[in-house]
């Protein structure tokens, strides 16, 4: 009864005050602790560009030819690739090392950052556990990395081939601004998730490691789209729910100018000679890109907290 006595004698805004604290179910401390976890979650994009700047100092530092080796790299890979697959093997492509290096590079750029990912939190565990800082930046500050290479290889690509004479200018390059787009969502997402999972589950590093190395031959870099035509027929399309085999088909026809169809055997290079084909199989790889994303921010942040327990 003193307790019903009380409540009816309290100020309404007192009352008002603890049905507010009685219907968020937290007190003003636990309102703070929610702050405080949002804004560790939020990305600090100026945080975001000093590490990206800092880990590109640290892997040149001390180094002679510095950023050059990261622009050497694709011309040593087209000049081993053409080689290898063109002069050697003779697989039947037309200027094999421009196909090859249109789809390669992008399948690099998506393999490191997601690896590099997977162990940027457990590799950041002192700091993780001493200073308060949005921790997604972690993940994300390995996709920027592997971005900024991507962008500069991408431009010695587009060099190396205008220099041999191979034509690659026209509208077909709209198509890398939605592969490219779609392409980094699912690298995020993919980054988001490795790097939560890796803290709690150790073994989520080297399980990812065999799996982009199977993956790598689910896409069409080193055999033509025509190789699974052949092999799959109407079926072909469940080849290409994976979003990286679209990213990279779509690379592959937005840069090689090649002919289309093998003039030796007559299977198919290309996915397709025109664009709705990409563009389609796009919006499907956006949408499954989009749907990771969100999972792989999600998981981040509810397993978030307990990562300085877990490291």
């Amino acid at each position: 009864m003193s307790n019903l006595t009380d409540e009816r004698s309290a100020p309404a805004a007192t009352l008002a005050a603890r049905q507010r604290i009685h219907d968020d179910g937290r007190g003003p401390d636990s309102r703070r602790l929610a702050r405080r976890s949002r804004a560790q979650t939020r990305v600090r994009w100026e945080l975001l560009r000093n590490l990206i700047r800092k880990d590109l100092k640290v892997k040149y530092k001390g180094s002679t030819l510095g950023f050059a080796w990261s622009l050497a790299n694709p011309l040593l890979l087209l000049a081993v690739y053409t080689l290898v697959f063109q002069v050697i093997m003779n697989a039947g492509v037309p200027r094999f090392g421009v196909y090859l290096m249109s789809g390669l590079l992008i399948w690099n750029a998506f393999s490191a950052s997601v690896s590099a990912a997977s162990g940027s939190v457990v590799f950041n565990a002192n700091l993780v556990k001493k200073v308060r800082f949005p921790l997604p930046v972690l993940p994300l500050s390995a996709v920027g990395f592997a971005i900024v290479h991507f962008v500069l290889q991408l431009a010695v690509l587009f060099a190396v081939v205008a220099a041999l004479g191979y034509s690659f200018v026209g509208f077909q390059l709209l198509l890398l601004v939605p592969a490219f787009t779609v392409a980094m969502i699912f690298t995020m997402g993919l980054a988001m998730l490795v790097s939560a999972l890796n803290v709690r589950y150790r073994d989520t590093e080297h399980l990812l490691e065999v799996a982009l190395l199977a993956w790598f031959w689910l896409n069409p870099i080193v055999y033509p789209v025509g190789l699974i035509r052949k092999l799959l027929h109407e079926w072909t399309w469940i080849y290409f729910l994976n979003p990286m085999a679209t990213v990279v088909a779509t690379f592959q026809r937005a840069i090689y100018k090649g002919p289309t169809v093998n003039p030796a055997n007559g299977q198919g290079i290309l996915a397709d000679p025109g664009y709705f084909f990409y563009l389609e199989h796009l919006a499907v790889a956006g949408a499954m890109s989009l749907g990771l994303l969100w999972l792989g921010t999600h998981v981040f942040r509810r397993m978030q907290a307990d990562f300085a327990e877990d490291l």
